[in-house]
């Protein structure tokens, strides 16, 4: 075994494990990152398929907040380009722009109860919240039975949060909309998701390493303290000495890299109890002609498991081969929080997409991804999240499994590697970068 030393690893290439990274390599720490992927970005990556540049799974990413800040942080360039308009929602056959209306547009279309769950949302900013064990068709059960409300409500926490609105806690939907970005303003990268990874890694590599198809075998930790990281790196086990760890590779994995009795009880029955991985179904479609008019994102009313679809293409060309079209269409199992199979709910997906859109038989699907289990859309649904101190002092975790109350997507992830690397170097002196 090859042994070395660094200031922080970072085990996971994804959203939060990239952003933690950036900001600590910029602050003058040698940062390494191992993924036992080939790729940068995780679950927010992008793969090339007959030409087409191909997200596995986060396509937008929001403008404001901490995600944005990180990239100017650190002295990143974060290449998006904003649709416009940037979202709307077909609801029977009408496709609705929201974008100066919002949601006393949408919803005093559909129901007369529109002013009822608007003074709900009124109060959840004012922090009167639900106590977190309501579901969001449960809350909304309470004002108003519409049927496409209902949908609408089911759809936007799939698109948003990856689960149901039965399944989804009201007090983080409202948190969500009242208090986070809510996803107004968002872009897409021409170069596809990992373009912005592809930024962050440059930040990264100027006080540090990426080590890709290297996968973490072992967390090595004594008396409650990190003590390094061993990782298999060209065909041997390669040590690395630091006191510093940050996983973002979920908890479970993080417990399992480091041993269930390293850890303190406590924390390994919320792992066992707590987590509630969420799924979705992502699918790829390339077409000679626009599949929907709307450059933005489409939300759609009632359906069987379609949530939205977004013509990629429209905003950034470059995404397809001259001539074509890239289209993304996501879609949420029933349940999305636990067993559900595969095959049926992607046939119940794909018949949606046939009678949403109405020249989706002339298109060509260029792959379907379920993402679920051990790779799920997101690691733990929002109001089921764990803590970012795990017991084992100067190992931490970053992801969508220890976010903030009621936040979501990569937005969500970023704010975790701020928090975590904020507290961090608060305990550290800055170490100037040479030159």
């Amino acid at each position: 075994m090859t042994q070395q030393r660094v200031d922080v690893v970072v085990i996971g290439a994804g959203a939060g494990g990239l952003c933690a990274a950036a900001r600590l390599a910029h602050a003058g720490l040698h940062t390494l990152v191992v993924d036992d992927k080939d790729r940068i970005g995780g679950r927010a990556s992008t793969e090339e398929i007959d030409g087409f540049k191909v997200n596995i799974g986060a396509i937008a990413i929001e403008f404001g907040g901490v995600f944005e800040e990180t990239f100017h942080a650190v002295g990143a360039p974060l290449d998006i380009r904003a649709p416009e308009p940037a979202s709307s929602f077909l609801i029977d056959g009408k496709l609705i722009d929201v974008g100066r209306g919002g949601w006393s547009l949408l919803l005093g279309q559909l129901t007369k109860q529109a002013s009822r769950i608007l003074d709900k949302f009124a109060d959840a900013r004012s922090g009167n919240l639900p106590d977190g064990r309501q579901s969001t068709e449960d809350w909304l059960n309470g004002y108003t039975g519409n049927a496409t409300v209902h949908a609408l409500f089911r759809n936007l926490c799939a698109a948003i949060f990856a689960c149901n609105a039965a399944e989804l806690p009201a007090r983080a939907f409202l948190t969500y909309f009242t208090s986070k970005g809510a996803f107004k303003r968002f872009g897409f990268c021409p170069q596809g998701t990992i373009g912005v990874w592809n930024s962050l890694a440059s930040v990264i590599k100027r006080k540090g390493d990426i080590w890709l198809a290297t996968p973490a075998v072992k967390i090595h930790s004594s008396g409650g303290r990190v003590e390094g990281v061993s990782v298999m790196r060209d065909g041997g086990e390669v040590r690395i000495d630091t006191d510093l760890v940050i996983s973002n590779a979920g908890p479970k994995a993080t417990v399992a890299l480091g041993g269930e009795a390293a850890f303190p009880p406590d924390y390994i029955e919320r792992v066992r109890k707590d987590l509630r991985p969420a799924a979705n179904i992502v699918i790829n479609i390339a077409s000679r002609e626009p599949l929907i008019s709307h450059p933005g994102i489409v939300t759609f009313g009632k359906t069987r498991r379609l949530c939205n679809m977004a013509n990629l293409t429209a905003t950034c060309p470059e995404l397809a081969p001259a001539g074509w079209h890239l289209n993304v269409a996501y879609a949420v199992p029933v349940p999305a929080l636990g067993d559900f199979d595969s095959e049926a709910e992607t046939a119940l997906a794909l018949q949606d997409l046939r009678e949403q859109v109405p020249n989706f038989a002339r298109a060509k699907i260029l792959s379907i991804r379920v993402m679920r289990d051990d790779w799920p859309a997101q690691r733990s649904c929002a109001g089921y999240d764990l803590p970012r101190e795990t017991g084992i002092d100067g190992l931490w975790c970053v992801g969508d499994a220890v976010k903030q109350y009621g936040n979501g997507g990569t937005q969500a992830c970023a704010e975790t590697a701020k928090l975590v690397t904020d507290a961090i170097l608060a305990r550290r002196p800055r170490v100037p970068l040479a030159g």
